[in-house]
């Protein structure tokens, strides 16, 4: 372990060396036990890797920095699947960045490095400045520091000329800090992760049901007769979820899989903490798999509305009952008679063409759908990410409302957030459009006005910072350089600030690309104790069901030097809004000491947080109550409404395909672990291309050919990824997949969902030209 703890400089940043093998037909057993084993020793100790792993999603332990599937009610005592374990030992690193480190390391060379490599350098250990017009990082005091921003955000013409961007890993009690501090300065410019993933649903959503957020519990996955999984890799990207799929079908629920690519976990799941899924053959999950073109998701569902409009009539018209559950139609929903006579316009011809399945496929699940009296449908990016991905989540809330599928066990809505507390942080005010009630609560317990103008989002952010109107970057727990669309426009608006700051646990190109001043602020990472003055200190997350608890770091701090998330944001403000003598009288040094002092302005300010010191001491927490489930719809009607969705698909000219961006199995967000892409049987490798072997000779290529990628939108600019290599591969005719951060340079800034201004990384229209010889 000697070479983590001395520093891992001497890693070479990998080179392609592509090797190609079938696909799994199955996710997890022993070999996902073996490579989270694995990558976690060569992180840490043994000691320090049983530490994390036996508190990881655990009542007292730490709650997995990973992804945010919500644990059961009776957890297993390893209650994490394989890129938990990586992500929570990554995070507890033995490997450390120093300032002998950034001296021997210019801005310049590390902006040249891969990700994974900055990745494996290690956790940060003291706070870092780069001056204007140095080439490299210093150290600096955190006391000047903090006076730095504080000089830099009110020597600003407004405050508008700030923004603030939040990962979900940022924890409740600081993500509520943020925004009270942010919203005291005079601006609402707090965009988030949320904005380019699942933004699309909270709209979506909001405008049907009244609530952006999801409807179901686990034991109603438990109990569902059938759950369809649409756009979504839960093998990969919350590979709990699988046992959760599992249990479905153990009490013979159904599974239907809508993706363009076959995916593992799907297929079969064989569960390491079940004998089966040890010397057995695990358990098959998806009873179909249709394999859609991309964003035909709309046209899926809205011809599936269609069929049961029609099976209805049919029904009615022999004299039966009918198929659709008109007692909920007639009760809790408005909307119906448009929406019905919109829904009959599609034609078979269109939605063949927009989803590339067959007519027996959809006929298929119409049955299914009909022979269930309760149904879920959960999603991720692969519906979020695309032009229309609102109105494709409108039309499922719409298939759920035809026959009552919400607000009852079994049934409902389940978007499936990706990143560990990206749904509490918007639950904590972190979003530039806040409703006036909730400002109304804030104001009042701060004895301040917040500001009313909407802020900014994260694409209307970099458009800000590009055009000069912002100039400070604050980023809080994320990596916003290769988490954003359109790479080179997003490098030269944070290029242009005259300020960035970065709340990081470890170093990442968000480091690398910086304004004309920028400071590191290191921070205690999930596994690390917080002690603070008042004694040991725990912090809150909410799940993607809605369900709130604690976690608590186990593992002595990275570093004497460095702060909480809270510590910072308390430091930032006093230096901010101390000197001011119109700011609110807010006591920020307090909450650094005493994080139950947040939690009693939050139970004051956030509905369905009442007496939430009280409340959190629970083993498992609590629950924040959906209205949905109790038949009220905070809409403008005061019902759930039906909507009518024009029929749109992305159409392809001859030589062109629709890119998906996505993650291999070996990466975590925007960080690789590794090279590898094991379910998909691909390794050593990142820059390649997935594309169906009948699309590859079409498009007149082969098999492991190396192509440029072009991407085509109407501003006639050329974005271009170099070097990737075809892979032929089983996905869905006229699709593409490579893997993000590589391929964000492909999608415009301007390229985004209706309504929700998400970036489109799941419908990018590209061609591929022959890549040029290398130069010997």
């Amino acid at each position: 372990m000697k070479r983590h703890k001395n520093g891992r400089e001497g890693l070479v940043d990998p080179v392609d060396h592509l090797e190609v093998t079938p696909p799994k037909q199955y996710a997890a057993g022993i070999p996902a036990v073996r490579k989270a084993i694995e990558y976690s020793l060569s992180q840490t100790s043994p000691r320090r890797t049983a530490l994390t792993l036996l508190a990881i999603n655990q009542p007292g332990g730490i709650d997995c920095p990973g992804c945010a599937w919500p644990d059961p009610a009776h957890a297993h005592k390893n209650e994490y699947c394989e890129n938990g374990a990586k992500h929570i030992n990554d995070e507890a690193t033995s490997a450390r960045v120093t300032r002998e480190f950034f001296a021997r390391h210019s801005i310049e060379e590390l902006d040249g490095k891969s990700d994974w490599w900055l990745n494996q350098q290690g956790r940060l250990t003291e706070p870092m400045v780069k001056r204007p017009g140095a080439t490299h990082y210093e150290p600096i005091a955190w006391a000047e520091a903090f006076d730095l921003i504080g000089r830099e955000l009110n020597g600003l013409a407004s405050p508008d000329e700030s923004m603030f961007y939040v990962s979900g890993r940022l924890n409740n009690e600081a993500a509520f800090l943020l925004q009270t501090f942010v919203r005291a300065f005079g601006t609402n410019n707090l965009p988030d992760c949320s904005n380019m993933c699942h933004e699309s649903s909270g709209s979506a959503l909001g405008e049907t049901l009244g609530i952006g957020k999801g409807s179901v519990q686990l034991d109603d996955i438990y109990q569902a007769d059938l759950v369809l999984v649409v756009g979504q890799n839960p093998g990969t990207n919350h590979p709990r979820m699988l046992s959760a799929l599992e249990e479905t079908k153990d009490r013979g629920g159904r599974v239907v899989a809508v993706n363009t690519l076959p995916e593992a976990g799907l297929i079969r799941f064989k569960n390491p903490q079940k004998p089966r899924g040890v010397i057995g053959k695990g358990t098959a999950i998806a009873d179909d798999f249709l394999l859609i073109r991309p964003g035909g998701d709309l046209a899926l569902f809205k011809m599936v509305n269609k069929l049961l409009l029609e099976a209805d009539d049919a029904s009615l018209a022999a004299g039966g009952p009918g198929v659709l559950d008109r007692d909920y139609i007639a009760t809790y929903a408005t909307g119906f008679e448009e929406f019905a006579e919109q829904a009959r316009d599609i034609t078979w011809e269109q939605a063949l063409e927009a989803t590339g399945l067959t007519r027996a496929a959809i006929e298929s699940l119409v049955e299914q759908v009909l022979a269930a009296k309760s149904v879920i449908v959960c999603w991720a990016m692969g519906l979020t990410q695309h032009k229309h991905g609102v109105p494709t989540i409108r039309e499922i809330v719409n298939f759920l409302m035809l026959r009552g599928n919400i607000g009852k066990p079994g049934a409902g809505v389940c978007p499936v957030r990706g990143h560990s507390n990206v749904q509490g942080d918007r639950t904590m005010g972190i979003w530039e459009r806040m409703p006036d009630p909730w400002l109304d609560a804030l104001g009042k317990e701060f004895g301040f006005e917040p500001p009313r103008h909407h802020g900014v989002d994260s694409v209307e952010g970099v458009r800000a910072m590009r055009d000069g109107k912002a100039k400070v970057f604050v980023g809080v727990a994320g990596n916003f350089v290769r988490a954003m669309s359109d790479s080179d426009v997003t490098e030269a608006a944070l290029r242009n600030c005259s300020l960035t700051v970065q709340v990081s646990t470890k170093l990442n190109r968000s480091h690398t690309v910086v304004g004309e001043t920028a400071l590191i602020l290191p921070t205690l990472g999930r596994s690390d104790r917080d002690v603070q003055e008042t004694g040991e200190q725990f912090v809150t997350v909410e799940d993607s069901m809605s369900a709130v608890h604690a976690t608590r770091g186990k593992l002595p701090p990275a570093s004497e030097h460095l702060l909480s998330e809270v510590a910072i944001i308390s430091r930032m403000a006093a230096a901010t809004l101390g000197p001011r003598e119109d700011a609110p009288a807010i006591d920020w040094p307090a909450y650094e000491r005493d994080y139950g002092l947040i939690r009693d302005h939050i139970a004051a300010v956030v509905p369905g947080f009442e007496e939430f010191n009280e409340r959190i001491k629970e083993p498992k927490g609590f629950t924040l109550p959906n209205p949905v489930n109790s038949g009220v719809y905070r809409t403008a009607t005061g019902r759930a409404t039906f909507t009518g969705n024009h029929l749109e698909w992305l159409e392809t000219p001859p030589g062109h395909l629709i890119l998906q961006s996505l993650r291999s199995h070996d990466q975590w967000n925007t960080i690789p672990y590794a090279m590898d892409d094991r379910y998909r049987g691909i390794h050593n490798a990142r820059r390649i291309v997935m594309v169906n072997p009948d699309d590859i000779a079409e498009l007149g290529f082969a098999d492991g050919d190396v192509v440029d990628i072009v991407s085509i939108w109407k501003d006639g600019v050329e974005r271009r990824a170099p070097r990737f290599t075809l892979v032929a591969y089983p996905a869905s005719r006229g699709s593409a997949a490579a893997y993000y951060p590589e391929t964000n340079v492909l999608v415009p800034l301007d390229s985004v969902a209706e309504i929700s201004n998400t970036p489109t990384s799941k419908g990018v229209l590209v061609r591929f030209e022959r890549a040029a010889v290398p130069e010997a």
